[in-house]
């Protein structure tokens, strides 16, 4: 009987293992496996025919390496700032992956492959491009995915329940004015998911969620007013 359960238990915890990444969309799945060294950020997968790119990093698990290896690899890992690398750097040698990091977070990634510069958008690939938004850290980054999905990190989430976005004002660590104006600008970008590193997911129709992030504009300007 013990063999028997051990043979159950096992068998679980493989499937378990391999059923990450987990689809959440179209392309984009969750890769799971959290890592402390992110306070447990959540990391996604994007299944993309010019390459495959992970967002963020998860705990590097060789099972999952493995799922991903199936699925064509990875060519690029895109790090939304300095909180999130989490196991980053193995995942882009098992695969040969480029890192992508702004330069104002640099430090957490020296090795990163290509460096984001400045304020300006830069489109990185076909349907990829990278929105600077400082204000939870200096060189925060958004990826927006085909107008469609935007990998958030601790910029921006969401709650399902309510239909409303949200910000981390208690863990603003560099400036909440600069992440207020960043949240402002993202107004000019058509996308109906919101899947952040921290926080919930959110999925709207484009203009219910411009309408949305323009009220947590107002909330935040509040906030950093003092009301």
């Amino acid at each position: 009987m013990a063999a028997s359960r051990g043979r159950g238990y096992t068998d679980g915890m493989t499937q378990v293992l391999t059923h990450y990444p987990r689809p959440i969309d179209g392309e984009v799945s969750f890769c799971g496996f959290s890592s402390e060294k992110s306070y447990g950020a959540q990391s996604y997968f994007i299944r993309h025919p010019g390459g495959n790119w992970m967002t963020d990093a998860p705990r590097y698990v060789p099972e999952l390496a493995e799922r991903i290896a199936e699925l064509g690899g990875l060519r690029w890992v895109f790090l939304t700032h300095r909180d999130d690398v989490a196991d980053a750097d193995q995942y882009a040698k098992r695969f040969g992956a480029r890192r992508v990091i702004h330069e104002a977070d640099l430090d957490a990634q020296p090795g990163a492959e290509l460096v984001l510069k400045g304020a300006k958008p830069a489109a990185l690939a076909p349907d990829f491009t990278a929105i600077p938004v400082p204000g939870h850290t200096r060189g925060h980054c958004v990826l927006l995915y085909k107008e469609q999905y935007l990998f958030t990190g601790d910029h921006l989430e969401g709650d399902e329940k309510t239909g409303r976005l949200d910000a981390f004002r208690d863990y603003c660590w560099y400036d909440w004015a600069e992440q207020t104006r960043s949240m402002e600008l993202l107004r000019a970008y058509p996308f109906e998911w919101v899947l952040p590193g921290h926080g919930g997911r959110l999925h709207l129709p484009a203009a219910r969620m411009r309408e949305e992030l323009a009220a947590l504009v107002e909330r935040m300007r509040k906030r950093g007013s003092g009301f």
